[in-house]
């Protein structure tokens, strides 16, 4: 399955971006997104600075669908001051501490798709409960710990579209290539009902059995 994806954006401008999406992982986020948004809108654990986001926009929009991303924006353990990832551009000094807000606007105001984009300052999983709308693809990329990753999961993968999709970034199948988060969540799922659709490197998206 593939279609030519019906959009004017810019990618290469898009992968320039600050973030951690690589070019490939993306663009199988828009194909996918394009294919599983006729079941209904998008919605993105994880937000950053929005360039996974704008991906998915790419291609939900060639249904006329929108892309809910929610993030608390105060960045994951990784992020934090002292922490591998730690970046002070996005540190906010005035607050004390990492603030993504202003990257994900300036971001997002770069590319027309924005305006399919909704983003919530929110706890994902406290948010959860009260969502009702059946989605035609979750992407997770919140926080990497376990605890979290699997909270993610098990607040959101019963929203799914039957006919719909679950992506999940960052795969590693072994331990010295990556955090192994994602890939229990990953196994979790295929025992649960899902089977592997389509994958590109670290990026898997499954669907109902």
């Amino acid at each position: 399955w593939e279609r030519a994806f019906i959009s004017n954006m810019d990618f290469k401008k898009l992968d320039q971006l600050k973030g951690f999406m690589p070019k490939d992982e993306g663009l199988a986020l828009t194909r996918w997104a394009e294919k599983f948004t006729c079941h209904g809108p998008a919605l993105e654990i994880g937000t950053f600075g929005a360039k996974s986001t704008l991906y998915i926009a790419t291609g939900a929009s060639v249904n006329g669908q929108f892309v809910y991303t929610i993030d608390h924006h105060s960045g994951s353990e990784e992020h934090q001051l002292g922490e591998e990832y730690f970046d002070a551009d996005i540190y906010d000094n005035k607050l004390g501490r990492v603030n993504t807000v202003p990257l994900m606007q300036e971001n997002l105001e770069k590319f027309d798709e924005s305006k399919w984009v909704i983003p919530i300052i929110a706890n994902a999983n406290s948010l959860a409960p009260s969502w009702t709308t059946k989605l035609g693809l979750i992407f997770i990329d919140g926080s990497h710990t376990e605890i979290s990753a699997m909270n993610d999961y098990d607040s959101w993968c019963t929203k799914i579209h039957p006919k719909g999709a679950l992506v999940i970034h960052d795969i590693y199948e072994k331990p010295d290539e990556g955090g192994q988060a994602p890939f229990l969540v990953y196994q979790r799922a295929l025992q649960e009902g899902f089977k592997l659709f389509d994958r590109v490197n670290t990026i898997v998206c499954l669907t109902r059995t």
